[in-house]
């Protein structure tokens, strides 16, 4: 998971923006009511992209694919590319 976090917010690099400090966002989609995810499943979001009113907790899944085009998996995927993890379809 520190691997992880020192790949900067996922939702910055996107925008342009790399190696902005990062804490980890647990990924919500299949997982049940209270319920966390896989510590394999997780990707670096900033304070802002994690907790703020443009994140995934503010915005909440739905309004933040909406808001920004791409949703936790797209930016699962490219957390695991840069780690050079392996993703079976």
């Amino acid at each position: 998971m520190g691997r992880v976090a020192e790949l900067g917010c996922a939702v910055c690099r996107r925008q342009g923006y790399e190696g902005t400090p990062a804490e980890l966002h647990h990924k919500r989609a299949g997982t049940g009511a209270g319920r966390r995810s896989s510590h394999y499943d997780v990707i670096p979001l900033c304070p802002e992209h994690h907790r703020g009113a443009t994140g995934l907790h503010g915005l909440g899944t739905k309004g933040f694919e909406k808001h920004y085009g791409y949703d936790e998996a797209d930016l699962l995927k490219d957390t695991l590319a840069l780690l050079g993890v392996t993703v079976c379809a």
